[in-house]
Protein backbone atom coordinates (compact mmCIF):
# COMPACT_ATOMS: atom_id res chain seq x y z
CA UNK A 1 0.00 0.00 0.00
CA UNK A 2 1.68 3.00 -1.09
CA UNK A 3 1.87 5.74 1.79
CA UNK A 4 2.81 8.88 -0.40
CA UNK A 5 0.56 10.82 -1.63
CA UNK A 6 0.33 11.73 -5.49
CA UNK A 7 -1.78 13.70 -7.20
CA UNK A 8 -2.98 11.11 -9.50
CA UNK A 9 -4.22 8.64 -6.65
CA UNK A 10 -6.99 11.86 -6.32
CA UNK A 11 -8.78 11.00 -9.61
CA UNK A 12 -8.91 6.89 -7.86
CA UNK A 13 -11.44 8.53 -5.23
CA UNK A 14 -13.71 10.58 -7.35
CA UNK A 15 -15.85 7.26 -8.24
CA UNK A 16 -16.27 7.26 -4.59
CA UNK A 17 -17.22 10.66 -3.33
CA UNK A 18 -21.50 9.38 -3.45
CA UNK A 19 -20.10 7.20 -0.37
CA UNK A 20 -18.33 10.18 1.07
CA UNK A 21 -21.62 12.20 0.68
CA UNK A 22 -23.10 9.01 2.09
CA UNK A 23 -20.92 9.55 5.27
CA UNK A 24 -21.16 13.25 5.75
CA UNK A 25 -25.10 12.53 6.12
CA UNK A 26 -24.22 9.73 8.34
CA UNK A 27 -22.08 11.96 11.07
CA UNK A 28 -24.47 14.68 10.55
CA UNK A 29 -27.45 12.84 11.87
CA UNK A 30 -25.59 10.90 14.08
CA UNK A 31 -23.82 14.30 15.76
CA UNK A 32 -27.74 15.80 16.05
CA UNK A 33 -28.91 12.87 17.81
CA UNK A 34 -25.54 12.03 20.04
CA UNK A 35 -26.23 15.67 21.22
CA UNK A 36 -30.28 15.20 21.98
CA UNK A 37 -29.50 12.02 23.95
CA UNK A 38 -26.74 12.90 25.74
CA UNK A 39 -28.48 16.28 26.40
CA UNK A 40 -31.24 14.73 28.33
CA UNK A 41 -29.40 11.98 29.75
CA UNK A 42 -26.93 14.64 31.34
CA UNK A 43 -30.22 16.82 32.78
CA UNK A 44 -31.50 13.56 34.41
CA UNK A 45 -28.14 12.44 35.64
CA UNK A 46 -27.44 16.65 36.92
CA UNK A 47 -30.65 16.16 38.74
CA UNK A 48 -29.73 13.29 40.37
CA UNK A 49 -26.04 14.54 41.34
CA UNK A 50 -27.78 17.83 43.16
CA UNK A 51 -30.49 15.70 44.74
CA UNK A 52 -30.92 15.70 48.37
CA UNK A 53 -32.18 12.43 48.77
CA UNK A 54 -31.31 10.60 51.76
CA UNK A 55 -33.15 7.46 52.87
CA UNK A 56 -31.32 6.86 56.07
CA UNK A 57 -31.35 10.67 57.30
CA UNK A 58 -33.63 8.93 60.22
CA UNK A 59 -29.78 7.16 61.08
CA UNK A 60 -28.51 10.69 62.31
CA UNK A 61 -29.52 10.84 65.14
CA UNK A 62 -29.20 8.32 68.40
CA UNK A 63 -32.32 6.98 70.33
CA UNK A 64 -32.25 9.93 72.34
CA UNK A 65 -32.77 12.58 69.37
CA UNK A 66 -29.21 13.79 69.70
CA UNK A 67 -26.92 14.24 66.67
CA UNK A 68 -24.39 11.67 66.13
CA UNK A 69 -20.87 12.98 66.41
CA UNK A 70 -19.26 10.67 64.16
CA UNK A 71 -19.47 7.10 62.92
CA UNK A 72 -20.90 4.52 60.54
CA UNK A 73 -24.69 5.68 60.95
CA UNK A 74 -23.78 9.39 60.26
CA UNK A 75 -21.78 8.29 57.10
CA UNK A 76 -24.90 6.25 56.42
CA UNK A 77 -27.55 8.53 56.90
CA UNK A 78 -25.90 11.12 54.42
CA UNK A 79 -25.47 8.36 51.62
CA UNK A 80 -27.23 9.46 48.75
CA UNK A 81 -28.19 6.69 46.24
CA UNK A 82 -29.24 9.14 43.54
CA UNK A 83 -26.26 10.95 43.62
CA UNK A 84 -24.03 8.38 44.23
CA UNK A 85 -25.55 6.42 40.71
CA UNK A 86 -24.93 9.14 39.08
CA UNK A 87 -21.29 10.09 40.21
CA UNK A 88 -20.28 6.68 39.59
CA UNK A 89 -21.69 6.84 35.95
CA UNK A 90 -20.38 9.70 35.51
CA UNK A 91 -16.65 9.06 36.62
CA UNK A 92 -16.34 5.50 34.76
CA UNK A 93 -17.81 6.54 31.42
CA UNK A 94 -15.39 9.69 31.82
CA UNK A 95 -12.16 7.16 32.32
CA UNK A 96 -12.67 4.66 29.97
CA UNK A 97 -11.72 4.90 26.04
CA UNK A 98 -15.15 5.81 23.94
CA UNK A 99 -14.02 2.42 21.56
CA UNK A 100 -14.61 0.07 24.62
CA UNK A 101 -17.96 1.15 25.32
CA UNK A 102 -18.78 1.33 21.50
CA UNK A 103 -18.22 -2.53 21.68
CA UNK A 104 -19.48 -3.50 25.07
CA UNK A 105 -23.08 -1.34 24.06
CA UNK A 106 -23.00 -2.82 20.13
CA UNK A 107 -21.66 -6.92 20.91
CA UNK A 108 -22.18 -6.94 24.42
CA UNK A 109 -26.18 -4.74 24.76
CA UNK A 110 -27.35 -5.02 21.48
CA UNK A 111 -25.84 -8.25 20.34
CA UNK A 112 -28.37 -9.77 22.90
CA UNK A 113 -31.16 -7.49 20.95
CA UNK A 114 -32.25 -8.84 17.59
CA UNK A 115 -32.86 -5.05 16.03
CA UNK A 116 -34.89 -4.77 12.95
CA UNK A 117 -32.58 -4.68 9.92
CA UNK A 118 -33.79 -2.20 7.85
CA UNK A 119 -32.53 0.98 5.50
CA UNK A 120 -33.05 4.16 6.30
CA UNK A 121 -32.71 6.67 3.66
CA UNK A 122 -31.29 4.10 1.18
CA UNK A 123 -27.83 3.50 2.86
CA UNK A 124 -28.46 3.84 6.57
CA UNK A 125 -28.21 0.58 8.42
CA UNK A 126 -30.33 0.95 11.26
CA UNK A 127 -28.71 -1.81 13.70
CA UNK A 128 -25.38 -0.43 13.35
CA UNK A 129 -26.59 3.67 13.30
CA UNK A 130 -28.87 3.09 16.39
CA UNK A 131 -26.09 1.09 18.18
CA UNK A 132 -23.79 3.60 17.61
CA UNK A 133 -26.02 6.67 18.46
CA UNK A 134 -26.53 5.31 21.99
CA UNK A 135 -22.96 4.44 22.82
CA UNK A 136 -21.95 8.22 21.46
CA UNK A 137 -25.10 9.60 23.46
CA UNK A 138 -24.25 7.69 26.81
CA UNK A 139 -20.89 8.98 26.28
CA UNK A 140 -21.30 12.57 25.98
CA UNK A 141 -24.55 12.82 28.71
CA UNK A 142 -21.45 12.10 31.28
CA UNK A 143 -19.58 15.24 29.68
CA UNK A 144 -22.50 17.54 29.43
CA UNK A 145 -23.33 16.31 33.06
CA UNK A 146 -21.12 18.15 34.62
CA UNK A 147 -21.64 21.24 32.16
CA UNK A 148 -25.48 21.00 33.43
CA UNK A 149 -24.60 20.76 36.64
CA UNK A 150 -22.15 23.69 36.97
CA UNK A 151 -24.67 26.06 34.83
CA UNK A 152 -27.52 25.15 37.48
CA UNK A 153 -25.14 25.94 40.26
CA UNK A 154 -23.97 29.15 38.78
CA UNK A 155 -27.89 30.81 39.03
CA UNK A 156 -28.22 32.85 41.94
CA UNK A 157 -29.72 31.05 44.43
CA UNK A 158 -31.31 34.17 45.92
CA UNK A 159 -33.82 33.43 42.83
CA UNK A 160 -35.15 30.21 44.25
CA UNK A 161 -35.85 32.04 47.36
CA UNK A 162 -37.95 34.88 45.82
CA UNK A 163 -39.75 31.91 43.47
CA UNK A 164 -40.52 29.96 46.85
CA UNK A 165 -42.12 33.24 48.43
CA UNK A 166 -44.31 33.65 45.25
CA UNK A 167 -45.11 30.12 45.92
CA UNK A 168 -43.82 27.97 43.09
CA UNK A 169 -42.66 24.45 43.74
CA UNK A 170 -39.68 23.10 43.75
CA UNK A 171 -40.33 21.50 40.50
CA UNK A 172 -41.78 24.82 38.73
CA UNK A 173 -39.19 26.82 40.27
CA UNK A 174 -36.55 24.20 38.27
CA UNK A 175 -38.98 24.66 35.20
CA UNK A 176 -39.68 28.51 34.55
CA UNK A 177 -36.59 29.67 36.92
CA UNK A 178 -33.40 28.43 37.12
CA UNK A 179 -33.40 25.88 33.87
CA UNK A 180 -34.16 28.73 31.31
CA UNK A 181 -31.10 30.41 32.91
CA UNK A 182 -28.72 27.64 33.31
CA UNK A 183 -29.42 26.64 29.62
CA UNK A 184 -28.60 30.22 28.47
CA UNK A 185 -25.04 30.35 30.22
CA UNK A 186 -23.99 26.99 29.34
CA UNK A 187 -25.72 27.02 25.95
CA UNK A 188 -22.26 27.42 24.13
CA UNK A 189 -20.24 24.63 25.70
CA UNK A 190 -22.94 22.14 24.58
CA UNK A 191 -23.04 23.63 20.89
CA UNK A 192 -19.15 22.92 21.37
CA UNK A 193 -19.91 19.71 22.67
CA UNK A 194 -21.58 18.94 18.84
CA UNK A 195 -18.55 19.86 17.35
CA UNK A 196 -16.81 16.88 19.89
CA UNK A 197 -19.42 14.46 18.62
CA UNK A 198 -18.58 15.39 15.15
CA UNK A 199 -14.99 14.34 15.33
CA UNK A 200 -16.17 11.48 17.96
CA UNK A 201 -17.99 9.90 15.77
CA UNK A 202 -15.76 8.46 13.27
CA UNK A 203 -14.76 5.66 15.44
CA UNK A 204 -17.68 4.18 14.72
CA UNK A 205 -17.12 3.21 11.39
CA UNK A 206 -15.37 -0.11 13.32
CA UNK A 207 -19.22 -1.26 14.50
CA UNK A 208 -19.69 -0.77 10.59
CA UNK A 209 -21.49 2.74 10.53
CA UNK A 210 -21.31 3.99 7.01
CA UNK A 211 -20.04 7.48 7.97
CA UNK A 212 -16.94 9.11 6.43
CA UNK A 213 -14.22 6.60 7.59
CA UNK A 214 -16.37 3.98 6.12
CA UNK A 215 -15.93 5.60 2.45
CA UNK A 216 -12.28 6.21 3.65
CA UNK A 217 -11.90 2.22 4.53
CA UNK A 218 -13.76 1.48 1.59
CA UNK A 219 -11.73 3.34 -0.92
CA UNK A 220 -8.50 1.66 1.12
CA UNK A 221 -9.79 -1.90 0.36
CA UNK A 222 -10.70 -0.98 -3.69
CA UNK A 223 -7.33 1.05 -4.88
CA UNK A 224 -5.13 0.00 -2.42
CA UNK A 225 -4.46 3.98 -1.18
CA UNK A 226 -4.83 5.30 2.11
CA UNK A 227 -3.16 9.06 2.53
CA UNK A 228 -5.35 10.70 -0.48
CA UNK A 229 -8.61 8.98 1.10
CA UNK A 230 -7.39 10.18 4.56
CA UNK A 231 -6.91 14.11 3.01
CA UNK A 232 -10.44 13.80 1.68
CA UNK A 233 -11.86 12.66 5.20
CA UNK A 234 -9.79 15.62 6.71
CA UNK A 235 -11.19 18.10 4.68
CA UNK A 236 -14.52 17.62 4.87
CA UNK A 237 -14.35 17.24 8.69
CA UNK A 238 -12.70 20.58 8.83
CA UNK A 239 -15.43 22.00 6.55
CA UNK A 240 -18.01 20.71 8.92
CA UNK A 241 -16.26 21.64 12.67
CA UNK A 242 -14.60 24.98 11.61
CA UNK A 243 -17.44 26.48 10.24
CA UNK A 244 -19.59 25.36 13.18
CA UNK A 245 -16.95 26.56 15.60
CA UNK A 246 -17.02 29.85 14.34
CA UNK A 247 -20.79 30.12 14.39
CA UNK A 248 -20.87 28.80 18.00
CA UNK A 249 -18.19 31.91 18.76
CA UNK A 250 -20.15 34.09 17.01
CA UNK A 251 -23.43 33.63 19.19
CA UNK A 252 -21.28 32.97 22.68
CA UNK A 253 -19.96 36.40 21.67
CA UNK A 254 -23.65 37.72 21.35
CA UNK A 255 -24.93 36.29 24.08
CA UNK A 256 -22.49 37.94 26.47
CA UNK A 257 -23.21 40.98 24.97
CA UNK A 258 -26.71 40.88 25.69
CA UNK A 259 -26.42 39.93 29.43
CA UNK A 260 -24.09 42.99 30.60
CA UNK A 261 -25.57 45.71 31.90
Amino acid sequence: MDGFIKLSNFSKVVPYMSMFREGLMVTILMSVFTVLIGFVLALILALMRMSNVCPFHFLSTDKDGRLRDGGFLLALSRFNPLSFLATAYVEILRSTPVIVQIFIIYYGVFGMIDLPKVTLLGYIKFDRFFPGVVALGMNSGAYLCEIIRSGLQSVDGGQTEASRSLGLSSSQTMRFIILPQAIRNILPAIANEFVVIIKESAITYTIGVQDIMSAVNAVKGATFIIMEPLLVATAIYFCLCFPTSKLIAYFERRMSRGSKR
